[in-house]
């Protein structure tokens, strides 16, 4: 009998325990409920709570129109405040303007005091500071990337980060450093948020830059990446498919400058294994630029 008794209160405590996991926690009431009584009570709340109905129309009256109150226009809305200015969309009015401007650069120096107040491209709004260059304008090698990044804006020089630290080892790696080399950008403000710049953008920076190479005028010319590639090549293949050979970059005087495509260094660092491939590209620099001296 005991056994028995014991068995039945397993049987509740696992009844139990599967109410609870169920969710169940509350007893039955005592009295019981009247489920019909509570469906009228909340069919009568619901009638309640209904919107009154609309009013009847007016009758007509006898002209045939109804006998209502003309209704009144809402009184016109204050004029809105005006905006505040935003950087002006770049046209190509701007990129005529900065072509006359690089033209008439007699200088390095003077070319980046015209950047300076130059004020045609939306992107120096957002920027910090006018990343003009970096190392020796007198090198016989200059390379150009694309445009600044975070650090770069910081400071106001280019390839200062994690890029510009490899591009300092790959520089070293042929004998050379930023007393020997020239170091610039196509687009001389960084984007917001480090995006790529847009087509009107780069229009507008390219006669800077192009005249900049000019006014340098190094033996030797290295693009890193295949934006800088495309201005100063003026291609439209990617990089992969035009780094290692050598092309000529023509300046507005009708020099040649003899110009390697390679392969930008933040593009390496995110896939170390094609850094042999921008190895092979800096020995052909390092034999070319040797031939030249």
């Amino acid at each position: 009998m005991s056994m028995s008794i014991e068995g039945e209160r397993e049987t509740l405590k696992s009844l139990l325990a599967f109410y609870a996991e169920a969710g169940v926690d509350e007893p039955l009431l005592d009295d019981p409920a009247d489920r019909f009584a509570e469906t009228e009570r909340e069919k009568a709340r619901r009638t309640a709570a209904k919107p009154a109905e609309r009013p009847a129309p007016p009758p007509m009256a006898a002209g045939g129109e109804a006998n209502r109150p003309i209704p009144q226009r809402p009184p016109a809305p204050a004029p809105a405040a005006p905006r505040p200015a935003t950087a002006a969309v770049p046209d190509g009015a701007q990129a005529a303007l900065a072509r006359e401007l690089a033209r008439s650069a007699g200088s390095l120096e003077e070319l980046r005091q015209i950047m300076l107040g130059f004020d045609g491209c939306n992107l120096k709004t957002t920027a910090k500071n006018l990343v003009f260059a970096d190392g020796n304008p007198q090198a016989d090698l200059m390379l150009v990337g694309e445009a600044p990044g975070r650090d770069e804006d910081l400071e106001g020089l280019p390839f200062v980060g994690r890029s510009g630290q490899l591009l300092d080892r790959i520089l070293a790696a042929i004998g050379r450093d930023r007393t020997s080399a020239y170091i610039a950008n196509v687009i001389p403000w960084r984007p917001p948020g480090n995006r790529t710049p847009t087509p009107h953008e780069t229009e507008i920076c390219r006669p800077f830059i192009e005249r900049q190479v000019e006014l340098a005028n190094p033996k030797v010319l290295v693009t890193l990446g295949g934006p800088s590639a495309k201005v100063l090549l003026n291609t439209t293949d990617g990089i992969l498919r035009t780094r290692g050979a050598w092309r000529d970059h023509a300046t507005a005087s009708g020099m040649s400058i003899p110009t390697m495509p390679t392969l930008h260094p933040a593009y390496l660092l995110r896939n170390p294994a094609h850094k042999k491939l921008a190895w092979r590209d800096f020995l052909e620099v390092r034999a070319r630029l040797a031939a030249l001296s």
